[in-house]
């Protein structure tokens, strides 16, 4: 699982260029599912059967995508300016380490010079006119020879074990789910399931929809990773949730109240197996659910998520022993769904 995870975070997939993912979940899949299809979005639907049919059509999902930016200018000087794909704190990217388009052209993330500052600006984080990505160029001809408007941009792709137990990586929201679904296809499953890998999550759930409406699931659990506030100044509610405190069961988010008969199976299954779990402490965010809920004639949703500090961020981290329970806790949920 550990393994799987990290060389999916070391490949690119920035919403709307998830070709890197899918090919790499392609390859591991093809052995094992008895059914294969994907969409003009690029979504990427896998079908494996179990040691029996459920009752209920059900499919697990994960995204394939990541924040990252997008190239939008290039300019006399040979500087790219950009915008984001998804929810990025502008504060997390300054003087960062980027990769640029398909063939990875290594670039750093710049800013106006203290000195040229104005007075009173000092404190405040720089709007986004004023940030540029360097890739070496020294004019735009040189610099176009080497990337073009519309190339996604991904955060440096460093993966780090440290600590008691924590890994640092960019977009483990969400190949967290992407490997465990992953695991679970190349198992033994109780029942029959589609697997659904989507694409440009982070911008909308928008592959959601349309993998939705061709799995037509009437149960759906959605692995995700979620944001955790556990840091040294925040107290009480706000932490929101913690890495390490078990797997995330949340009941509702920004987007979806999740099905409250699935919500208690779920913290059921855990206690039954010695597992911790935590739900969230705010209602925030959203994930695939809201699209997979709302699709065709609907579906009962709900969610196992991984809380992540630095959501959104070039470091990203997470407990890994809370990604092994979220695998774990989705192979009972689906041996629930064999009774």
């Amino acid at each position: 699982m550990l393994d799987t995870l990290e060389t999916l975070c070391c490949l690119d997939g920035v919403s709307g260029s998830e070709d890197e993912i899918r090919d790499y979940v392609l390859e591991r899949c093809l052995p094992f599912a008895d059914e294969i299809k994907s969409d003009p979005m690029g979504n990427l639907l896998v079908f494996k059967k179990g040691a029996k049919a459920p009752a209920h059509r059900v499919m697990l999902c994960a995204h394939m995508d990541e924040v990252g930016l997008i190239v939008t200018q290039i300019t006399d000087d040979g500087y790219l300016k950009f915008d984001f794909a998804g929810g990025v704190d502008r504060r997390v990217i300054l003087g960062k380490r980027v990769f640029v388009g398909a063939e990875r052209v290594l670039g750093v993330v710049g800013m106006r010079p203290f000195h040229l500052v104005k007075a009173g600006q000092e404190q405040k984080i720089p709007p986004l006119e004023e940030l540029y990505i360097d890739i070496g160029a020294s004019d735009r001809a040189e610099a176009e020879a080497m990337v073009r408007p519309g190339d996604c941009v991904a955060f440096d792709d460093t993966v780090t074990r440290f600590g008691d137990g924590f890994l640092k990586a960019k977009a483990i929201d969400d190949r967290v789910g992407c490997a465990a679904m992953l695991e679970l296809i190349e198992s033994e499953l109780a029942c029959d399931c589609w697997f659904a890998f989507t694409v440009q999550e982070e911008v909308g759930s928008r592959g959601a929809v349309v993998a939705a409406r061709i799995a037509e699931p009437e149960i759906a659990l959605i692995l995700e990773g979620t944001t955790s506030c556990d840091m040294p100044d925040v107290t009480g509610v706000d932490k929101v949730c913690c890495p390490g405190k078990g797997v995330v069961i949340p009941f509702m988010d920004k987007s979806t109240i999740y099905n409250r008969e699935l919500v208690v199976l779920l913290t059921a299954l855990a206690d039954k197996n010695g597992m911790r779990w935590q739900t969230k402490s705010r209602v925030a965010g959203g994930t695939d659910a809201a699209a997979v809920q709302r699709t065709g004639c609907g579906a009962k949703v709900a969610a196992l998520s991984v809380a992540v500090r630095n959501l959104h961020s070039p470091a990203c981290v997470a407990k890994i022993g809370d990604c092994e329970d979220q695998l774990k806790l989705a192979r009972l949920f689906l041996e629930a769904m064999a009774q």
